[in-house]
């Protein structure tokens, strides 16, 4: 997830009914055919189901509506103003709590590939070849970034990147097999080969490795 307002996780919202604290929750989605929507992105919501309008709201909603359900107070960032939220269970909001930790990790790590994507128009002509690796190594990065990012690996014609991708646990198969063709180009194009027995790079029409000194 990620947030474009972190200020809101700095926020602190009580439960006039029960004075606890008010858990931060994702907003659900809401079905385009209202046209209205949450108008944010973190609703606050009170988790105690010793609260009264929850622990009492189940009685309420199945003589009124006919149905299983009851209430939780839930207020909207930046606001005092109570309202009160049909849920259909207990576990109503429980899997989308939000660890504000965990948030601010992810808007630091998506706003990172946001700038490396951006600066793959210009890396090949400034020679940096980071924005390329960091996008190759993200795997929470967007596939079509990523893809992008190792067909730029040719055009570099650099070897440093082979340990890095080499000790990189790829989630897809597609990027393992991606990169090992692009690591077999570079090979290739540099006269270069991978010992089998200690990985490092050497000469292609070597006999010996000149670094475990093991026969090929």
């Amino acid at each position: 997830m990620y947030l474009k307002n972190l200020a809101v996780l700095d926020e602190e919202h009580i439960c006039p009914d029960c004075n606890t604290i008010m858990t931060p929750c994702e907003a659900p989605p809401v079905h385009v055919g209202d046209g209205l929507g949450w108008g944010a992105e973190v609703l606050f919501i009170c988790l105690n189901n010793e609260c009264p309008p929850f622990k009492n709201g189940w009685k309420k909603v199945d003589v009124n509506y006919g149905h299983k359900g009851t209430f939780r107070n839930m207020q909207l960032p930046g606001s005092k103003e109570m309202n009160v939220m049909m849920v259909a269970s207990e576990y109503a909001f429980t899997g989308s709590i939000i660890d504000p930790d965990l948030i601010r990790m992810q808007n630091e790590r998506y706003l990172v590939e946001m700038a490396a994507v951006k600066a793959l128009d210009t890396c090949l002509a400034d020679n940096d070849i980071k924005p390329v690796m960091t996008l190759i190594l993200d795997e929470a990065a967007t596939p079509a970034g990523r893809k992008r990012a190792v067909e730029m690996l040719v055009r570099f014609n650099d070897l440093s990147c082979i340990d890095a991708i080499r000790n990189h646990t790829f989630k897809k198969t597609e990027f393992t097999q991606a990169t090992n063709l692009v690591i077999q180009k570079l090979l290739l194009d540099n006269n270069q080969k991978e010992c089998p027995f200690c990985a490092e790079l050497i000469k292609a029409q070597a006999k010996k490795c000149m670094h475990c000194k093991s026969d090929l």
